[in-house]
């Protein structure tokens, strides 16, 4: 889940411990015989494990399966070592134990002829029930008793990332697999709701494996040493994470903050530099930015996790820093170079023309490249040795500057933000503030976003107007310098 939030995504599923997967041959491979034998295992398991969905007048009088058949599912699910394998079992339970259609089409019919007769309220309002009844997936019911197990909430977040694992690499496709993937994701959502989340600090002093476990997740700056995480949990530096009741100290989410004296423009200055004492002083701290959230549990991706941690955060710092009033993040911008790649090599083949620089940018750049813009510098974009002249780094700072605004701002999915980090924090409502200019050196930010990182301001008494307006009507609320640069990409560029 690369790019969500700051960079949200799991950067490695840690294991889950619920049951091991027993030793023994794997089951997938070998003549087709065997595949044979699997598969009407796969389905011998389902029909037993699967629980019946019980007719309406009995739907809460029926007593639930014994614990031993959820636990067999887990068991056999447990005991498969390939991706394959699973994808097979999680394909044929999408497919085989969803919505009884024919329920669904009768119940639907019965509301529809219910509403244009002369009926009481409460026979409607029945009959409605009964069709959201016959709307619940039969899978639902298993799952909802694996719930119930010990560690049963874990081993489904595995599966989840299983599943979604799957899905990427087309092991298993479909719309019934879609379905099944957000059912589990809405009950994952219900069991990770903030009521059951513990927000937790990190300090150098916390146990060995929770800072351990805090390195391995960074996904968006890594840290290379114990001296980069201790400088991370120091002064003048936050570290939070969520856990859930039920995995008190095991990081699910985890936030990384600076506290400064001005929104800071170049994240080597946060992770590199060392604060200026050891000693924090309040009256120099003046803003909070956030410059790292990692998703440490693939199977929780979409379920909103960061949104919750920065607001907890920000409450948090409030009463340890009452006067403390700007909060803003300090972002990478995955997926520029990716997309700026692609527009010059649609260029490219359109004649050869270049209309992403003024005429004077081009020639500029031309006489530095000694060669056509679009070629040459896809090829030093791609091999990041551009930086390596300061002559091309000045030449295209006005270009990139107004193409990655354009990118952040205009380049939209289904209206919304394309980029992932844009998208999550103009949901939050925050406000596309500043881009900066070779913020990012390392190798990664400039082969990400050609070294350029963004600030998302969080003006806190307009979040929720600002997060309102993106969602409903999809507009971005952006600064003046934003804006003007996105003005300058529509005057000099064509796309």
């Amino acid at each position: 889940m690369r790019g969500l939030g700051l960079g949200l995504r799991a950067r490695r599923l840690l294991p889950l411990r619920l049951l091991p997967r027993p030793p023994g041959p794997r089951l997938w491979s070998g003549p087709a015989a065997v595949a044979g034998a699997l598969e009407r295992a796969m389905d011998e398991l389902l029909r037993r494990a699967v629980p019946a969905t019980p007719v309406y007048e009995l739907r809460e009088k029926t007593p639930a399966p014994a614990a031993g058949q959820c636990a067999d599912f887990v068991s056999f699910y447990g005991g498969l070592a390939e991706a394959a394998e699973r994808a097979e079992l999680l394909g044929r339970l999408a497919r085989g134990f969803g919505v009884d259609h024919g329920q669904v089409a009768e119940q639907s019919a019965g509301v529809l002829q219910l509403r244009h007769q002369p009926r009481e309220a409460a026979v409607l309002l029945q009959a409605e029930d009964r069709l959201r009844y016959a709307l619940v997936p039969r899978y639902r019911g298993l799952f909802h008793h694996i719930s119930k197990l010990d560690g049963g909430v874990r081993f489904l977040v595995r599966l989840r990332a299983d599943l979604l694992e799957a899905q990427a690499l087309k092991l298993v496709e479909g719309p019934h697999v879609r379905e099944m993937n957000g059912v589990l994701k809405g009950m994952l959502s219900e069991w990770f709701s903030s009521a059951f989340l513990n927000l937790e600090r990190v300090t150098w002093h916390s146990p060995c494996e929770v800072l351990q476990k805090i390195s391995e997740s960074e996904a968006v700056h890594p840290m290379k040493s114990w001296t980069d995480m201790k400088q991370r949990v120091g002064p003048y530096r936050r570290c939070y994470f969520f856990s859930h009741c039920s995995t008190p100290g095991e990081p699910l989410v985890v936030l990384h903050l600076a506290l400064t004296s001005e929104i800071s423009s170049n994240i080597q200055a946060i992770v590199k530099e060392h604060p200026p004492s050891e000693t924090e002083e309040k009256n120099k701290i003046a803003a909070a930015i956030f410059y790292s959230i990692s998703l440490t549990q693939q199977g929780l991706q979409g379920v909103e996790l960061g949104t919750f941690l920065i607001k907890r955060v920000i409450k948090e710092l409030q009463k340890e820093f009452p006067h403390l009033g700007t909060f803003s993040s300090l972002s990478p911008i995955p997926g520029f170079t990716k997309w700026l790649l692609g527009v010059l090599n649609a260029q490219a083949k359109d004649h050869g023309r270049s209309e992403l620089f003024a005429e004077s940018e081009s020639k500029e750049i031309s006489e530095i490249l000694g060669g056509p813009v679009n070629e040459t510098l896809k090829a030093l974009l791609s091999s990041n040795e551009w930086v390596q002249s300061e002559r091309l780094v000045r030449a295209l700072q006005a270009p990139l500057m107004r193409l990655c605004a354009w990118y952040l701002y205009g380049e939209k999915h289904r209206g919304y933000a394309l980029n992932p980090v844009a998208n999550f924090h103009l949901q939050n409502g925050a406000v596309m503030w500043r881009l900066n200019w070779m913020a990012d050196a390392s190798l990664r930010g400039i082969s990400s976003s050609c070294g350029l990182m963004v600030n998302y301001r969080y003006y806190l008494e307009d979040t929720a107007i600002n997060s309102t307006a993106y969602l409903g009507s999809k507009t971005i609320k952006a600064s003046e310098q934003v804006l003007s640069l996105v003005a300058q990409f529509q005057k000099n560029s064509k796309l």
